[in-house]
């Protein structure tokens, strides 16, 4: 890892988040598996699967809203650790549900408890590293929510095989509180850290325009909207934000209708795309530190980067020619589009940090991934209920996806143009 020498507990702290990340994804990754056991028992349609997806994705949303002002206000240490408790209570309660609309109600309490996960993450991230380093750290920690996706086919399945779906949902909703522990040992901000050198410590607070310790502010919502900046987030996130959506809940379903796959055969071709992401997610927080390292401007590097990204998308609108000519194919174009997204992700966070003053990291990140899940509340009730339902009832799924992977080859160029036009130089704004 960079610069290790003068002091490295800040890595420490990525860990945590990494793990936090991880947890947050298992658990929503759950029920994507588990959907052929409870479409056998609560005789689910596309339709109904899209109403709980919804539910999820609409209470994330007003989530999001909420948890970036409360982090803002209550700290990272106690922001972070109320949203892990909620969340892991809310997805054992799935392990409890006997209803379609029981879903509903348990989905809609874990989008809104799991919504406090990013914004505390990057406020974290800012708080912790200085800019040249925090998409590599922010792509370290996201991987998180690859890995979550990795250990989900692998181990849910299993557990709904030998016992059954309920215990998938109790066994990894309890996860979270083992990592709770962790963070109340081991977090604190760095100004007060005991383990922190002063060199660390200098050198985490070498950006000359942020600010040096945590500062516990209420910035207006009529403040942040004024700026291009906020703007700039909040649209590239909306677009790009319900592609990863796309992936997370319905690969499974793809895999299935497409190849036939089910329960314990998905898991690898699952876990290969996710794999795939992982090391997306940490490259993508390299390449720009790669360039300012050598005297790249951060602006520049950033965008760069995330262009580079934005390209890689665009060869999953192949992934039903080549799946034709081996499933594998597919899962390898698709394992590449979700890895660009995992590298465009790491960036389109740390603008946020490169932005903005660490007192509205919390509440801008959260506004940027309302937008993103109100994005995909759009894509599941425009495109998803209405397309997937339709062309399931004719039998013909295959052209429903077709149409989606072209939707997602395109979201990225189109965000990153609307970002560019709005930001083209990511000036710091000035609260």
């Amino acid at each position: 890892m960079p610069n290790t020498g003068i002091g490295k507990y800040r890595w420490t702290i990525c860990s945590l988040i990494f793990f936090a990340t991880t947890i947050n994804y298992l658990d929503r990754a759950v029920i994507s598996l588990l959907k052929p056991y409870l479409t056998d028992e609560f005789k689910w349609n596309a339709g109904d699967y899209a109403n709980i997806e919804i539910a999820f994705k609409i209470t994330y949303a007003l989530g999001l809203f909420m948890a970036g002002r409360v982090i803002d206000r209550t700290g990272t240490k106690l922001g972070y650790a109320l949203s892990l408790i909620l969340w892991s209570l809310s997805a054992i309660g799935h392990a409890f549900v006997t209803s379609t609309g029981g879903f509903i109600v348990a989905r809609a309490f874990l989008g809104i408890s799991e919504a406090g996960n990013f914004p505390a993450a990057i406020k974290t991230v800012a708080e912790w590293f200085p800019k040249k380093e925090r998409a590599f750290a922010t792509g370290i920690f996201n991987s998180g929510s690859n890995i979550g996706a990795i250990i989900a086919p692998l181990t849910v399945p299993f557990i709904a095989k030998v016992w059954n779906w309920r215990w998938a949902f109790g066994i990894t909703g309890a996860v979270g509180f083992i990592w709770l522990i962790f963070w109340y040992l081991l977090y604190e901000i760095p100004s007060k850290h005991k383990r922190v050198t002063p060199a660390e410590l200098e050198y985490i607070n070498s950006d000359k325009d942020e600010e040096k310790t945590e500062v516990k502010e209420k910035v207006p919502w009529g403040v942040l909207l004024r700026f291009r900046q906020t703007w700039a987030f909040v649209l590239g996130k909306f677009l790009t934000d319900p592609i990863w959506w796309f992936y997370l809940f319905w690969l499974p379903d793809f895999l299935e209708k497409q190849y036939g796959l089910k329960n314990t055969a998905i898991a690898l071709p699952v876990a290969l795309v996710y794999t795939m992401s992982s090391f997306g997610s940490v490259f993508g927080g390299w390449l720009p530190m790669f360039f300012i390292n050598r005297n790249v401007a951060v602006f520049k590097a950033r965008k760069t980067s995330m262009l580079i990204y934005a390209f890689c998308v665009i060869p999953i609108v192949f992934a039903q020619v080549l799946g034709q000519i081996d499933m594998w194919l597919a899962v390898a174009i698709i394992g590449l589009a979700a890895a660009a997204h995992q590298a465009w992700s790491a960036n389109i966070f740390t603008t946020v940090s490169d932005m903005f003053p660490k007192k509205a990291v919390a509440s801008v990140t959260g506004l940027g991934g309302m937008s993103g899940a109100l994005g995909g509340i759009l894509l599941s009730a425009l495109v998803q209920k209405q397309m997937f339902v339709y062309y399931e009832r004719i039998n013909k799924m295959e052209t429903a996806y077709y149409i989606m992977f072209i939707i997602c080859g395109l979201a990225y160029l189109t965000g990153w143009l609307i970002m560019h036009i709005l930001a083209p130089r990511m000036e710091k704004v000035n609260i």
